[in-house]
């Protein structure tokens, strides 16, 4: 009998969880259940996959580096990087803006609504945390963000998934300068590294063997845990502008994958549908990266050499969906608590949006960080700042789900681009958990 395809088990997990979920929204103690008993499954997973994260980065990307044998290629897929997911980013920023304008969800909300979303959560220890955070950030200068991806310890950037860009910057650098220090003496790190990296995507493929069961927690709990029924439906309007415009970047992204690779989209997307949903479930572009770099390499058939830089980079600094929900979450407070945007205005969005995406970090809720930047920067009053972050707090977990898809799609479909720009898009090779088991058994 044929094994049912991942991505079928992931989705039947998820329409479970979702399932599982309502029936105990209506069962007395039953979100304590699924808080104490179902939860800490969705969690424990999540955390084995920040787990290998880092060790991933680091074996995967002195390997790519180290195989280049040529520094001018690593400057060539460095550059091709970086100009592709500024690109993209500008226009998801775009494209949001001329949705939200065209649409106006903002003028749909009513007084009564804005008081009773102000009332619920604009004291809430969230939008409070969110506030201050941003207030941290947008204090600082200029360059602070390139500061901050130079480590002063190397050993304490691993120790952390939030420095994920100073493990990227340390590393980079360790590749580089054995790439200098010439191939034998090199040889013996490279080799260790080459294992590493070998034994870390074993891991990848143990820790996807739970995954069906993992976001059957994870969804599980996210119903349970849901707002107000009532004040999720008069953000509708709202809700279904940020999906419209994420739905328009999947299709730039497959107009992109089938006219520059001329591969099938719809093939694409189903070789990284186990990441997308995974990054659905998890809200964490950075916990995912393990799960999208083997779909990439392994399934895509994206060389190493490439994947390694461009994933991790596209993890920290490439959040078209955030920066598309940006400019949509903006413009809809503006038009809600009657704040007139200028054109230059809306310039300014795209700028600080385009900044703010690559300062901040991979993990839930950062979009809500970025968004206060973002109004700051078009001198929205600080006094209603909290309003403004109260009137969308109660549909921001779902749509930070939706949002994290559209990163990790983007970082795929720019892995791609640049492995068919460089001639490093070969066939696909799948690995199976247990292709060495015959060898331990």
């Amino acid at each position: 009998m044929k094994k049912l395809a991942l991505h079928w088990q992931i989705l039947i997990g998820m329409l479970l969880g979702i399932l599982f979920g309502l029936g105990m929204t209506y069962v007395d103690g039953g979100s304590t259940f699924v808080s104490n008993w179902i939860k800490p499954l969705g969690t424990i997973f999540v955390k084995l996959l920040k787990l290998i994260a880092v060790p991933l980065i680091i074996a995967s990307l002195v390997k790519g580096i180290s195989d280049l044998k040529d520094i001018s290629k690593f400057r060539n897929i460095g550059l091709k990087t970086i100009f592709i997911y500024i690109g993209t980013t500008v226009l998801a920023i775009t494209l949001g803006l001329l949705l939200v304008n065209v649409v106006k969800p903002g003028d749909g909300i009513s007084e009564e609504t804005i008081h009773k979303l102000t009332e619920t959560y604009a004291n809430s220890g969230g939008v409070q945390e969110k506030i201050a955070e941003a207030t941290k950030q947008r204090s600082s200068g200029p360059l602070q963000f390139i500061v901050d991806m130079v480590p002063d310890n190397a050993i304490k950037a691993m120790g952390s998934n939030k420095s994920m860009l100073q493990v990227i910057f340390f590393t980079i650098f360790l590749g580089l300068s054995m790439l200098l220090v010439g191939e034998k003496k090199s040889k013996p790190l490279k080799k260790f590294f080459d294992s590493l990296n070998e034994v870390v995507l074993k891991m990848v493929d143990l820790i996807m063997l739970f995954a069906p069961y993992a976001v059957f927690a994870l969804l599980a709990n996210v119903v349970v845990s849901s707002n107000d029924p009532d004040l999720l439906v008069a953000l509708l309007k709202y809700a279904l502008t940020v999906v419209g415009g994420l739905i328009l970047m999947v299709i730039v992204y497959m107009v992109l994958i089938s006219v520059f690779t001329k591969k099938n989209p719809l093939w694409f997307l189903q070789q990284i549908s186990p990441a997308q949903l995974l990054a659905f479930s998890t809200s964490s572009s950075a916990a995912t990266l393990p799960v999208t770099m083997e779909r990439v390499e392994e399934h895509v058939g994206v060389d190493k050499e490439v994947s390694s830089f461009v994933l991790p980079v596209g993890a920290t600094i490439n959040m078209d969906g955030t920066s598309l929900y940006q400019a949509v979450a903006s413009v809809f407070i503006a038009q809600a608590l009657g704040f007139d945007l200028t054109f230059g205005d809306q310039l300014t969005i795209i700028l600080t949006a385009l900044l703010a995406s690559i300062g901040s970090a991979a993990v839930p809720g950062a979009g809500m960080v970025m968004l206060v930047i973002v109004l700051e920067a078009v001198g929205f009053p600080a006094d209603k700042l909290a309003i403004g972050l109260a009137l969308i707090f109660a549909v921001d977990r779902p749509l930070d789900m939706c949002r994290t898809v559209i990163n990790v799609t983007g970082d795929a479909t720019v892995a791609t681009l640049v492995a068919k720009s460089v001639g490093k898009l070969g066939k696909p090779q799948p690995k199976n958990w247990d292709d060495n088991y015959d060898e331990v058994k």
